[in-house]
């Protein structure tokens, strides 16, 4: 009989200490401003006035949370805008790591420039030599052709064919070393582009001069 009863006092007990605490919890208010700047303590709370930020206050008037306002389309910009700040930074700092891995010092990175330049142009000199050599060809067939056709005789189609083939193969060779001149104003772009971030990040100057004519390797 006892433990019964101990067992009926203890459920009583929760139940009262339950009905306590939801008593507690639909007692609490808010403190919030309304439109016109007046301070408002009420058991509800419009949406509008939570965007402004409110207190959640206890029964007995302590303040229990704050609730702070909705940021404004400005400050979400803001924090938007310090966001990809940060990301770009992270990013600078990746590429200054990779960048210190392939040069120590701006001047390195000025020989590289000018190696890489100096190979280019080879190639570009030995693809104007080859158009030479095609030239010199293609003179010979045109003449041989023009003989041909002031003698009154009909041009053969494989000279034709060749005449057609040899100045296709200097178009070819023109497309490429405009290509690689275009190449290499890209790389001098990136590369005086390293040299200067180098220069930043180690604070030393280049003392090697940029254009490669008056250097040798």
């Amino acid at each position: 009989m006892a433990n019964r009863l101990t067992a009926v006092s203890v459920k009583a007990t929760a139940l009262a200490l339950a009905l306590g605490f939801s008593a507690q919890v639909a007692a609490n208010m808010y403190r919030y401003t309304d439109e016109n700047g007046q301070i408002v303590i009420s058991s509800t709370i419009p949406q509008e006035a939570t965007k402004r930020g409110y207190d959640i206050l206890s029964n007995n008037g302590r303040v229990i949370e704050t609730i702070p306002p909705a940021p404004t389309e400005e400050e979400i910009a803001a924090r938007e805008a310090e966001k990809q700040r940060q990301k770009e930074l992270a990013e600078q700092r990746e590429k200054d790591r990779a960048l210190l891995k392939r040069f120590s010092h701006p001047d390195q990175a000025v020989k590289a420039m000018h190696r890489k330049i100096r190979e280019l142009e080879g190639l570009i000199q030995l693809k104007r030599g080859n158009i030479s050599v095609i030239s010199s060809q293609l003179d010979s067939e045109q003449s041989r052709a023009a003989n041909m056709e002031r003698a009154g005789r009909e041009i053969p189609e494989a000279t034709l064919e060749k005449i057609r083939r040899l100045e296709s193969q200097i178009r070819d060779i023109e497309r490429e070393i405009t290509s690689q001149t275009q190449e290499i104003e890209e790389l001098r772009k990136a590369f005086e582009a390293d040299i200067e971030r180098l220069e930043e990040v180690t604070g030393e100057a280049r003392t090697v001069p940029l254009d490669h004519t008056e250097t040798k390797d």
